[in-house]
């Protein structure tokens, strides 16, 4: 999946959380994903009905946060730690894991990930890695 539409993203996160759920055998990205989605109970009941997944909005003007942009950031997050990618990411979540737990430390970076491509976004430019990882550094560094 390198770039795929709102709706096959939904149904990823969906099918994989089903499949965890009937104790199916899941498969590449799959058990990354149900397992972030184990540890997002809020977001249980929606992952259960695709249907209802693949009609709903989430506005942020309402401060809504998108369950699936949520779980994709925690996704990224996880394959950017496991390949160092950018270099140096690593080191940082360690330095976050010894104050944090895991799925805390994934929510400062996604914080700063979130800022990187909103960032990217209104500026109409690409991420700035170097940036994001400085972020993610100083978040790291902070007590």
């Amino acid at each position: 999946m390198f770039n795929p539409s709102r709706d096959q993203v939904r149904q990823f996160f969906c099918s994989a959380w089903q499949k965890y759920c009937a104790q199916q055998p899941l498969v590449g990205a799959e058990v990354t994903a149900a397992e972030l989605a184990a540890r997002h109970p809020e977001y249980h009941t929606l992952l259960a009905h695709p249907d209802q997944a693949l009609q709903q909005e989430w506005a942020p003007e309402g401060g809504q946060m998108n369950p699936f942009l949520h779980l994709s950031l925690h996704l990224a997050i996880h394959e950017q730690v496991s390949i160092d990618q950018p270099p140096g990411i690593r080191a940082a979540f360690e330095q976050l894991r010894q104050r944090l737990d895991v799925h805390a430390a994934e929510h400062v970076i996604l914080e700063c990930l979130g800022e990187t491509i909103w960032r990217a976004q209104r500026n109409g430019s690409t991420m700035d890695a170097a940036s994001y990882l400085e972020a993610v550094q100083r978040a790291a560094q902070q007590d």
